[in-house]
């Protein structure tokens, strides 16, 4: 964790004031957020007596505003419902997450005298905050939908799950990132934003990336927010431009199942660019697994990729319109779903634990999500048990090359 620095990102406007309301004190203050977009934003109260004596303080949990992008907030909060008559202080505080390090913004401060009123049941500290036109309702951003919103499982969990959850904030996010296999860009640009890297480099040789400006618009994310230390290229993960060593962590978030013809030779291409004991993050689609087809917009029989012949899953996908599940805004052909399929590498944890053990990449943080129940049948009973109950595996490894004298 880096020092305490003040931020310039976030501040409180002047306006401060205080009312009764009922047996309790209500104070009103104004937040204004002047960069495209902050994370893990924290507000702190801190309520004093006349002596200067702590009566209260209270935070919004991190986890309620995991970000807001620019605008205007007003800020409600419902003072300790037991204060005695008398004059208190009252400090407002606001913080946020900055290139994985805390910064906090200057205080708002004042004094309020509190009436014969205030004395109640001592209802706890409470805040209510709401954003002012033009800036979007906090009920209209991804984290607030939840897993359900494409954005949120790509920008937000994604995101956050790759930094901390498997690279455990490590300092290396503070270097140069290559993600192998980028899709539309939304997790690039949530790490990218997150740790303030050097620079990340998104491949994708499809261009879907090009979507990102209109995704952001969608979600109600400010034009300006792309970084400069991100950028894509059309590229193949078999044959990276790149010269050896060039970047401290390479990605790959549900990728390597996609590349047609297989993906030894792009693990050896992520090898060759990583640095000596740099982190290979990766979650690749396991094949055998009920999602590990990709069809989903087409069937939600168990396990259907392995029960049916390959000529019916084609004529089903060929022939069935699909249901079409939020991708933001992607609207795949029957055509491309079925060619989509026909390319899938038949990935398992354990075939790919020993070819990335067969590159000399050691692991360092593994976590695997299973099926809760997995029911056999007569055409599915020849399978593994690990391969059909294992849904998804989240690993990093840490690359060990031979170092020149």
């Amino acid at each position: 964790m880096g020092k305490r620095e003040v931020s310039n990102a976030l501040r409180f406007e002047r306006d401060f004031s205080v009312e009764a309301r009922g047996s309790r004190q209500v104070l009103r203050a104004t937040l204004r957020i002047e960069a495209p977009i902050v994370f893990v934003p924290q507000l702190r109260a801190h309520v004093t007596d006349a002596s200067g004596n702590a009566f209260a303080s209270s935070s919004v949990e991190t986890s309620y505003f995991n970000w807001l992008p620019r605008g205007t907030y007003r800020l409600e909060i419902l003072l300790p419902g037991a204060l005695e008559p008398g004059r208190f202080h009252v400090a407002l505080e606001a913080l946020h997450r900055h290139a994985m390090s805390d910064v906090s913004a200057e205080k708002l401060e004042g004094d309020f005298i509190a009436g014969a009123q205030s004395a109640g049941a001592g209802e706890p500290l409470q805040w209510m905050v709401e954003a002012i036109p033009p800036a979007a309702s906090i009920h209209s951003l991804s984290w607030k939908k939840g897993h359900a919103d494409w954005f949120y499982r790509h920008f937000d969990h994604a995101a956050e799950t790759i930094i901390s959850y498997l690279l455990g904030d490590s300092p290396l996010l503070r270097g140069r990132i290559l993600d192998v296999g980028c899709g539309d860009g939304i997790t690039d640009l949530g790490v990218a934003l997150r740790t303030g890297c050097r620079e990340l480099i998104g491949v994708e040789p499809f261009k879907q990336y090009e979507r990102l400006p209109g995704i952001l618009k969608e979600n109600n994310i400010p034009a300006d927010i792309m970084p400069p230390n991100l950028r894509f290229m059309a590229e193949d993960a078999n044959f990276l431009p790149f010269p050896d060593d060039s970047f401290d962590v390479v990605l790959s978030w549900g990728s390597m199942e996609h590349i047609a013809g297989g993906y030894l030779q792009a693990l050896r291409e992520v090898k060759r660019v990583l640095r000596h004991d740099g982190l290979f993050m990766a979650a690749p689609g396991l094949f055998y697994s009920n999602i590990g087809h990709h069809l989903d917009e087409f069937s939600k029989e168990p396990f259907f990729h392995l029960k049916k012949t390959r000529e019916e899953i084609r004529e089903m996908v060929l022939n069935t319109p699909p249901k079409y599940i939020d991708r933001s805004g992607e609207f795949a052909s029957n055509e491309q779903y079925w060619q989509w399929f026909c390319e899938l590498n038949p990935i398992t944890v354990a075939r790919f634990e020993q070819e990335l053990r067969a590159l000399d990449f050691r692991p360092w943080r593994i976590a695997l999500r299973t099926d809760g129940l997995v029911e056999y049948t007569p055409q599915i009973e020849h399978y593994p048990i690990q391969d059909l109950a294992n849904i998804e595996l989240y690993s990093s490894w840490i690359n060990r090359k031979k170092v020149r004298a």
